[in-house]
C-alpha cells in the first residue's frame, strides 16, 4: 500500500511540475484546407459530384411549370356546371400569387446554390494539379452545362437576373439583374464550349455529356429565336441552330421502339401485380440527361445528409404521387399501403387535357391514366349510393370504370350509384371531378395520372425511386418541327410533319388512326379530327403533340410562354384560369422573390405587374 502511495504522489507531482504550455499545446492533425484539397485530383472529382444532387429538388419544384398551364391546376374538383369550386394561387393567377411565395424564393435559392457549385468547380479546375488534361476539360465543361442549365431555367422563369460567373468567396448583399440578351450569349457560349469539351459518353452514368450539351443548345436556339417580348437578343437564324443540334440529338440518340418501355413496368391491376422496384431501369437509348434517384455515385448524397444517399422512406422522387386522381376512398381499398401507392394529388389533369389523347391506339393514353380501378380486399355489404341496396365486393372485383371522352355510356349501362345495371360505378369524361350521390365516386374525383408511377414502393411519403427525365430524344423531333415551321430549313428528315410524326408513329403505330377532340374545351362533344400530320404543321398541333408527349415532364409552362400561348390556351383550356380570367401578359414572367429584394444592399427592379 506506501508503493501504490508513492507512485500516485509522483503521477501527481508530475503532472503538476510539467510546463502547464506545454498542456496546451495543440498538434495539428491535418494541415487540410479548402484551397489545398480542392486543387487536388480528388478534390476536384467530389467538387464535380456536387453540382448532381440538388438537381433532385430543382426538377421537384413542378408548381411553377405544370400548374395554372392548359393541362394542370392544383384542384380537382368543379361544379355540376363546369364553374371552379376550388382555386389556388398557381391556377388562376390572383393577387396571391405573389413574390412573397415560398415556391419562389426556393426555386431561385436552389438555382443559384447550384450556379455557385458550378462555378466553384470551374474556378477551382484553374489551379489542380496532376489531373490528365482531357479529363480536367470534361469536368470543367460538365460544371459549364450545369451551370447553363440553372441559368435557363432562372431567365425563363424570370427574365433578367443575376449572371455569377465565378465562386462566391465574400458574403455580398448586392443583387445586380443582368439583360436577358446577354444570358443568352452567355448560354450559348458556355454550352458551345461544352459540346467540345464533353465525351459522348460520360465516365459515370449521370454525368453531363456531349448530347446533353447539344439538346440543351437545341432548347436555347429555340427560345431565343422566338424572342420574347424583343428581350432576348434572337432571330430567325437561331432556328436554324435549333435545327442543326435537334439533327445532333437525333442522331446519337435513337428512340426506344415502345413508349412504354421508358417508364416504370407495372400492371393497372395491382391484384395482378407482377412488377416491383428490382424491375425498373430508367438507362435507355432515349435518354440524354436525367436526375437521378438511386446510389449511384454521382448521387451518392442527399442535400440534407452527409452520409451516403440510399433509396428510403425519407428520401427518392417524388413523380409517382403527387399527380392526381382517386384516392385511400375506393370500396374495397384497404388503405395505406403500396397497392395503388400514396396519391397525394398536388397536379390535376384539366378536363381538356385527356381529349388531346386518342384513347383506343395511343398508347401514352393508356399508360398515363388509370381507366380501370379493382378492389384489393373484400367488403360485403357495400351501399353503392343512397337508397341502393348493398352489393358484396370481394378482392379484384372491378369498381371504378372511367370512360374515354370519345365512348360515354347512357345511365342505363352505367353502375348502380347513378340507376343502371353495373354493380360498379361507370363514370363519363363529362362527369370527371363532379359531385355524384355516390359512395364510389367524391367530389373532385378522376383517373389518377400515373404516368411515373411505380410499384411496389412503400406507402410511407409516396418516395421511388426512378429517374426523372430533363431531357430525352423525342423532343428533339418536336424541337425541329418547331424550328422548321418558324422559317429554319435543311433539316437531316425532311419537313416539320416528318420530325413531327415521329412521335405520333411510335405512340400509335404509323397504320392506325390518331383521333383527338376537334373541339378539347367541349366536354361533350365527340366531333374529332386526326392528330396525325398529312402536310403544314402548327405551332398549336405541336404544343398538342408535345403536351402527350412529355405530359408531366416539366416542359409545359416554358412551352407555352415560348410560342406565346401561355395566355391563350390557359384561358381556354383551363377552367380555372378561364373562369377568372385574371392570368394576363405580366404573368409571363414570375415575380422576383421578396426574400432577394428585402435582403438586397441596392435597388432592385420588381418585375412589372407584381
Amino acid at each position: 500500500m506506501k508503493f501504490n502511495k508513492f507512485l500516485i504522489s509522483l503521477l501527481f507531482i508530475s503532472i503538476f511540475s510539467c510546463d502547464v504550455e506545454d498542456l496546451l499545446t495543440e498538434e495539428a492533425v491535418s494541415n487540410q484546407t479548402a484551397e489545398a484539397y480542392f486543387s487536388s485530383v480528388s478534390g476536384l472529382e467530389d467538387l464535380s459530384k456536387s453540382i448532381y444532387p440538388l438537381l433532385r429538388t430543382i426538377v421537384e419544384q413542378r408548381e411553377l411549370v405544370l400548374n395554372g398551364t392548359d393541362l394542370f391546376s392544383s384542384s380537382g374538383a368543379w361544379g355540376d356546371t363546369g364553374e371552379p369550386l376550388l382555386v389556388s394561387k398557381f391556377d388562376y393567377y390572383g393577387d396571391d400569387l405573389n413574390s412573397g411565395l415560398t415556391q419562389l424564393d426556393d426555386l431561385w435559392t436552389y438555382l443559384y446554390k447550384n450556379i455557385n457549385r458550378a462555378n466553384t468547380l470551374i474556378s477551382r479546375a484553374e489551379d489542380v494539379v496532376g489531373m490528365e488534361e482531357t479529363l480536367l476539360a470534361s469536368r470543367v465543361a460538365e460544371g459549364k452545362f450545369i451551370r447553363s442549365l440553372c441559368m435557363f431555367w432562372a431567365v425563363q422563369q424570370w427574365g433578367d437576373v443575376p449572371m455569377p460567373l465565378a465562386e462566391t468567396t465574400a458574403a455580398s448583399k448586392a443583387v445586380t439583374r443582368v439583360p436577358s440578351s446577354e444570358i443568352y450569349a452567355q448560354l450559348i457560349l458556355d454550352l458551345t464550349e461544352a459540346e467540345a469539351a464533353l465525351p459522348a459518353q460520360a465516365s459515370d452514368y449521370g454525368r453531363a455529356t456531349k448530347g446533353a450539351a447539344q439538346h440543351l443548345l437545341a432548347r436555347v436556339y429555340l427560345t431565343r429565336g422566338w424572342n420574347f417580348q424583343g428581350s432576348l437578343g434572337g432571330g430567325t437564324s437561331d432556328f436554324n441552330k435549333a435545327l442543326e443540334y435537334a439533327d445532333k440529338v437525333i442522331s446519337a440518340y435513337p428512340l426506344v421502339s415502345d413508349y412504354k418501355d421508358l417508364w416504370p413496368k407495372r400492371s393497372e391491376n395491382p391484384n395482378n401485380q407482377p412488377f416491383g422496384p428490382s424491375d425498373q431501369d430508367a438507362k435507355n437509348s432515349e435518354v440524354v440527361f436525367a436526375v437521378q434517384y438511386s446510389d449511384n455515385a454521382i448521387t451518392s448524397q442527399n442535400e440534407n445528409d452527409e452520409l451516403d444517399f440510399l433509396i428510403n422512406g425519407d428520401s427518392g422522387s417524388n413523380a409517382g404521387s403527387i399527380f392526381g386522381g382517386l384516392g385511400e376512398e375506393w370500396p374495397g381499398y384497404p388503405g395505406r399501403t403500396s397497392d395503388y401507392n400514396r396519391i397525394q394529388g398536388y397536379h390535376h389533369t384539366t378536363p381538356a387535357t385527356y381529349r388531346l389523347f386518342d384513347p383506343d391506339t395511343d398508347q401514352r393514353y393508356d399508360h398515363n391514366f388509370v381507366e380501370k380501378v379493382w378492389a384489393m380486399l373484400d367488403q360485403p355489404g357495400f351501399i353503392p349510393a343512397s337508397g341502393v341496396d348493398p352489393i358484396d365486393i370481394s378482392a379484384g372485383d372491378l369498381i371504378i370504370e372511367f370512360r374515354p371522352w370519345n365512348s360515354p355510356l347512357p345511365l342505363a349501362e352505367r353502375g348502380l350509384d347513378v340507376g343502371g345495371d353495373k354493380p360498379y360505378a361507370v363514370i363519363n369524361h363529362a362527369d370527371y371531378g363532379r359531385g355524384e350521390d355516390s359512395n364510389y365516386m367524391n367530389r373532385g374525383r378522376g383517373p389518377m395520372m400515373w404516368k411515373f408511377w411505380e410499384p411496389g414502393i412503400q406507402y410511407g411519403n409516396g418516395y421511388g425511386q426512378y429517374d426523372v427525365f430533363v431531357m430525352r430524344s423525342a423532343e428533339a423531333y418536336l424541337i425541329a418541327a418547331e424550328a422548321i415551321v418558324q422559317g429554319a430549313s435543311g433539316g437531316l428528315l425532311g419537313s416539320a410533319s416528318d420530325y413531327y410524326n415521329v412521335t405520333v408513329n411510335r405512340a400509335v403505330g404509323a397504320s392506325n388512326t390518331a383521333n383527338m377532340a376537334s373541339d378539347p374545351i367541349s366536354l361533350t362533344s365527340l366531333v374529332n379530327k386526326s392528330y396525325r400530320a398529312s402536310g403544314a404543321v402548327t405551332i398549336d398541333m405541336i404544343l398538342d403533340e408535345r403536351a402527350r408527349e412529355f405530359m408531366g415532364e416539366g416542359l409545359r409552362w416554358y412551352d407555352l410562354k415560348r410560342t406565346g400561348k401561355l395566355l391563350e390556351r390557359a384561358r381556354s383550356m383551363n377552367p380555372w384560369v378561364g373562369d377568372t380570367n385574371l392570368i394576363e401578359d405580366h404573368h409571363q414572367l414570375r415575380p422576383i422573390p421578396l426574400n432577394e429584394l428585402d435582403l438586397s444592399s441596392n435597388e432592385v427592379n420588381q418585375n412589372p405587374g407584381y
